[in-house]
């Protein structure tokens, strides 16, 4: 019974180590399996996040870019012309349906005959900027060019500086504002109240040299002069001859004599006044002066020298 009893145990431990011995080289190559898996698995996933980057660089290189948008530009532009033609109100109807046409307007207009000869007229147009050079061409055309003169100006930076101002002073206005909303004390309102006033009158100031700037960089201005040519026999026949100068010079002598008789009208008073003193003193002070007494003077007689003792008789006497 302890033989069997020792094989038996024996034999049980045997099985025991062998089993462990088992068990240790499975659990052993699960862990090499799991340690030659790991790298692969990291090696694939570097791989994986590398390509991946490289294909979405890749798209972003070849994913169109968006155009960067550019800050529209401000220009006043201004031009004069002068042209020169046949019929000056006909040429003037035709530039107002020009400026018309373009979506513009009439601003200012003036005709002007000289010398009864020719007419002149002068009108200011305004037209949409993107127009602006149509309707320059159109009206240079429409004669003979006798002068031209264009310009632009860019106020660009003008127009964002007032706008910013704009935005800062609106941003100014609702503070105040809101302070006002929150103000309990009577002192508090009224101050507020002049900032207010005094901060909404500088901000429709600004609004209003936005509209005259936008106003000016909308619509372009061009002034034309329109002329007609002069007649040359009209105005030789409006030269001098024989009877102008007959006209003239009666026309002269009237002008002398009317400044005469205005110079002898200007002197009459004074000649007057003269003439009543002259006659006082001739007829009146006059006589009355020679009727005085003049008192006789003594007359003294010639002192005769005295004779000496060895001097003879004066001469004349015996």
């Amino acid at each position: 019974m302890r033989a069997r009893r020792t094989v038996a145990a024996l034999f049980l431990t045997a099985s025991l180590a062998l089993a462990g011995c088992s068990a240790d080289s499975g659990s052993g190559a699960d862990d090499k399996a799991q340690s030659a898996a790991k790298p692969a698995l990291q090696d694939g996933g570097a791989g994986s996040g590398y390509d991946s980057d490289r294909q979405s660089s890749g798209a972003e290189q070849t994913k169109p870019k968006d155009p960067v948008a550019l800050a529209p530009t401000h220009i006043i532009r201004a031009a004069e012309l002068a042209v020169e033609v046949k019929d000056a109100p006909k040429a003037l109807a035709a530039a107002r349906g020009s400026a018309e046409s373009a979506g513009g307007h009439v601003s200012n207009e003036s005709t002007e005959r000289i010398d009864d000869t020719h007419v002149t007229s002068r009108v200011v147009l305004r037209v949409p900027q993107e127009k602006y050079d149509a309707v320059l061409a159109e009206l240079a055309g429409a004669g003979k060019l006798l002068s031209r003169k264009a310009d632009a100006k860019d106020v660009t930076d003008q127009v964002v500086d007032v706008e910013s101002r704009i935005a800062t002073q609106r941003a100014s206005v609702a503070r105040v504002r809101a302070l006002m909303d929150r103000a309990e004390k009577l002192s508090d309102v009224v101050t507020l109240e002049g900032q207010l006033s005094s901060r909404q009158a500088e901000l429709e100031s600004l609004l209003a040299q936005q509209a005259a700037l936008k106003d000016r960089t909308t619509l372009a201005t061009i002034t034309l002069v329109l002329s007609e040519k002069e007649d040359k026999e009209q105005k030789e026949d409006d030269d001098p001859g024989f009877l102008d100068a007959l006209g003239g010079g009666w026309y002269a002598l009237v002008a002398v004599g009317v400044w005469i008789a205005l110079a002898v009208g200007a002197v009459a008073p004074f000649a007057v006044v003269f003439g009543v003193l002259y006659a006082l003193w001739r007829w009146v002070l006059r006589p009355r002066l020679a009727k005085r007494p003049v008192a006789a003077r003594p007359v003294a007689e010639p002192a005769v020298p005295a004779p000496g003792p060895g001097s003879g008789p004066a001469p004349g006497q015996d």
